[in-house]
């Protein structure tokens, strides 16, 4: 009898494992079992803070050539990254920071692993390529953008990462922190929208981004895309206006 019992206590831990093994997506509740543990609320992002400090600009341009010289600096970040992923005691905006700012740093990495690049795209299969771990576990940039940071509900995170093109949202010269995010995110998703190379917007006419396009149902979910536009453009736009998207330059944001 009591080897049954003892058998039947096992049951429940070798089905949840066969369960994680074959989930076919990364969700934000498998990743945050993944270092349980570790509370990356007061994780320390200075390291990150210092290197887009010294290596980007106010306007978003990158030195990639100055980041290649920082590579151990770099490579000390990506490794405190590796051992903090967010569990489920972390809060929200760390988390989101947390992703952000890893995003971010392995895109540059990417980056500058490849060096001199006329474009991402010059790349092998950028976005889809396992090419870091974090914690226990292989990533890829789409993996980050898509399963863990879209389904956090927050579309202004699209103005947060960055791709390394001019097209893109510029990255941010500082690290994104849980006590700065809300401001940071209300910062870069106003600087993107009202930046004339991205969007141009008149009342009547709006042509703006691809960004809004491929990811048109993240901002959608409170309103229209002019809804969405007018919470943070200086120009007014009419709820009727016409609405065209840009070409999207991939040249490298250097």
């Amino acid at each position: 009898m009591k080897k049954v019992i003892i058998a039947l206590m096992f049951l429940p831990l070798i089905s949840c494992g066969k369960t994680k093994s074959a989930a076919p997506e990364t969700t934000v509740e498998t990743v945050t079992e993944v270092q349980a543990g570790t509370d990356v609320k007061s994780m320390d992002h200075s390291k990150w803070n210092a290197l887009l400090q010294k290596n980007v600009t106010k306007s978003g341009k990158v030195n990639y050539s100055a980041f290649r010289k920082d590579s151990k600096e770099l490579s000390s970040y990506l490794s405190e990254l590796a051992a903090n992923v967010p569990t489920s005691s972390t809060s929200r905006k760390a988390t989101l920071a947390y992703w952000i700012n890893a995003y971010n740093a392995y895109t540059v990495k990417l980056i500058i692993d490849n060096y001199p690049v006329k474009s991402i795209k010059d790349i092998k299969d950028p976005w889809g390529t396992k090419f870091f771990t974090l914690g226990n576990k292989k990533y890829s940039l789409e993996e980050i953008e898509h399963q863990i940071l879209r389904k956090m509900d927050e579309p202004r995170i699209h103005f947060a990462i960055n791709c390394a093109s001019f097209s893109c949202p510029n990255l941010l010269n500082e690290a994104y922190t849980e006590a700065n995010l809300e401001s940071q995110l209300n910062s870069v998703t106003k600087s993107f929208i009202n930046d004339k190379s991205k969007n141009t917007i008149t009342a009547s006419k709006i042509e703006i981004s691809k960004i809004f396009d491929w990811f048109g149902d993240d901002f959608k979910k409170k309103g229209s895309i002019v809804d969405f536009f007018n919470k943070y453009s200086a120009v007014k736009i009419n709820s009727n206006a016409k609405i065209s998207f840009k070409d999207y330059n991939w040249s490298l944001n250097e």
